[in-house]
């Protein structure tokens, strides 16, 4: 390719056959492909037989190469931009490369192609019309549960992607956090010999995955569905303006506390009426 552009290129999560032609024409032509791993990467390029220069662009030495990669760009090279598996920069290295790139001047170019977050999505039945996706959940419990914590009451879907060593972890603080009857949908393994999609509550899908240990094997991303409609959504006006006007003067706990005193509703109803009136459900 004559043009000095970077490409971020997407690649199998799995199925070899999900390359697309475009991609490996691109990786084929590129000067230089910078990869998350290249050991890992090799195994691509071999089975389609691409033999352009790699370089390795990770976590640790990001910042350093991308100043590398601007280099060859202002020289008239072009390159493209590989994860380990699916599209980069999604839960993968990539950000301050394609940053750094487009601060220069230079043209970022997608090469679309497969993504597990959407590939998951596309088969789990769950609302898409909003929905929020949130990586890989942290590694600590305590942290992992203080966020767990900050979307129990939202009512759209959450994402997250999680490895085989936390998958049972993540699922039982799910669990504690959002309540056993919340339901969600796991996608293991997408595209792969051993792909599965289950749903279930948290409650149902936990069993299912301590009954059978293969279950708890390969790269996961698991769909949370959003909190369901609160009650309050039918509350009236009067007490809707009752809200507001404790809002303007208020943090939402203690304008719902107040709120509850004042009507016959339950604090619970009114903190998520709140909540909905701030916008932020």
């Amino acid at each position: 390719m004559n043009t000095p552009n970077l490409y971020v290129v997407a690649t199998p999560i799995g199925n070899l056959q999900d390359m697309s032609p475009r991609a490996v024409q691109t990786l084929q032509q590129v000067d230089l492909i910078a990869a998350e791993d290249t050991r890992h990467s090799a195994h691509l390029m071999q089975h389609f037989g691409i033999t352009t220069p790699m370089l390795a662009v990770h976590d640790h030495n990001e910042r350093q190469r991308s100043d590398m990669i601007v280099a060859r760009l202002q020289e008239g090279q072009s390159v493209a931009l590989v994860s380990d598996a699916g599209t980069p920069l999604i839960s993968d290295p990539g950000f301050h490369l394609v940053a750094a790139v487009r601060a220069a001047g230079y043209k970022v170019v997608p090469i679309a192609g497969p993504c597990a977050l959407v590939a998951a999505l596309s088969v789990a039945g769950v609302a898409t019309d909003k929905f929020t996706f949130m990586g890989f959940l942290p590694a600590k419990t305590s942290h992992r549960c203080q966020m767990l914590a900050s979307i129990q009451a939202l009512t759209h879907t959450h994402v997250f992607y999680e490895s085989p060593h936390r998958i049972l972890a993540s699922i039982a603080d799910m669990l504690q956090v959002l309540g056993a009857d919340r339901q969600l949908v796991i996608a293991r393994e997408l595209t792969k010999t051993y792909e599965t999609v289950k749903a279930g509550t948290l409650s149902q899908v936990q069993d299912w995955l301590l009954a059978d240990s293969n279950q708890q094997r390969g790269e996961f991303v698991v769909i949370v569905h959003g909190a369901k409609t609160p009650e309050s959504a039918a509350m009236d006006a009067e007490t809707d303006n009752l809200l507001q006007v404790l809002l303007a003067e208020l943090p939402i706990k203690k304008a719902a506390s107040v709120a509850a005193k004042l009507t016959n509703h339950k604090k619970k109803a009114l903190y998520e009426r709140a909540l909905w009136l701030q916008g932020k459900v």
